[in-house]
């Protein structure tokens, strides 16, 4: 059974720097990607497109251009008028309305925004019409009921919508072997964490030759894998720590490839441990990436 991994680019972003790095100092962090005059970095919004018997599983569809102008510039969306997973999707010859099946690790704007129609269409709308939004029992009841402290990263019409289309399907922490629909039923498990938001969900795809493990918020690209590089966004920057470093035991021992959505070049890695304990990159994979698992 063949399967094929295809790194799909979204809108891309620029976010402050400080934000991004959390407690670590700016003498630091802008030798990995320096910032521009207003002090942000670019970010990509990645996804990863799964192929395997004609079924087509995306995970994630990045920020989309769902945000009014103001709020676009604010977030330093790029090209914010266009919907460029759709276009980036078309070029490979992928309609919307092929997707299959939408893996949602959590419900931040700049991971499920690309869900919902361009601010240009009204109403708002779910794309992806024939396609099972799948996501984290825990993580959707976040997007309900969220906290004071990361409200603003939730779009409030999207659980409703999600609701409402009756094809959302929930995957609860205590279930992360449940089965999903469809011929991969039996190479893609979930990971959950908690330290960047609660119900987190990973996807870890198990392929012929190599495993691929969707990072999500968990570990944004390549200058967070050091472990006590977090974010300003993260809610539990201890427990984020404690979480990266249970994920690099199996990741180290069984070579699985990281899959990053933020980094900017690079689509994935494997990762090594040195003698100091560092994390470093192995075989970065840098975009376009398409490749046979």
């Amino acid at each position: 059974m063949e399967v094929s991994i295809t790194a799909v680019e979204g809108n891309r972003q620029r976010l402050d720097g400080g934000a991004m790095f959390g407690n670590a100092p700016k003498a630091l962090w802008q030798r990995w990607l320096p910032p521009d005059a207003e002090n942000r970095i670019e970010l990509a919004c990645r996804c990863l497109l799964i192929e395997c018997e004609g079924q087509k599983i995306l995970c994630e569809t990045g920020i989309g251009a769902f945000f009014e102008p103001k709020m676009a510039e604010r977030y330093g969306i790029q090209t914010p008028e266009r919907h460029r997973l759709l276009e980036n999707l078309a070029a490979l010859g992928i309609k919307e309305t092929e997707i299959d099946m939408v893996i949602l690790s959590h419900l931040h704007f700049d991971h499920a925004g690309g869900l919902l129609s361009p601010f240009s269409t009204s109403p708002t709308r779910l794309l992806f019409p024939k396609a099972t939004y799948v996501v984290g029992t825990e993580s959707f009841t976040r997007a309900q009921q969220p906290h004071l402290r990361d409200r603003a990263s939730f779009i409030p019409e999207l659980a409703p919508l999600l609701l409402d289309s009756g094809r959302l399907l929930q995957i609860d922490h205590s279930d992360a072997q449940g089965k999903i629909p469809g011929p991969l039923q039996d190479r893609i498990s979930f990971y959950f964490t908690h330290g960047h938001t609660p119900g987190h969900m990973h996807t870890l795809l198990q392929g012929d030759t190599h495993s691929v493990f969707f990072c999500g918020d968990l570990i944004p690209g390549l200058s967070w894998l050091h472990l006590p590089i977090t974010m300003g966004y993260d809610r539990f920057p201890e427990k984020l720590i404690d979480e990266k470093k249970d994920i690099y035991t199996p990741a180290c021992q069984e070579n699985w490839y990281l899959f990053y959505t933020h980094d900017s070049r690079v689509a994935m890695s494997q990762c090594k441990q040195d003698e100091k304990g560092r994390m470093l990159s192995l075989n970065e994979i840098e975009v376009p990436l398409r490749w046979a698992l």
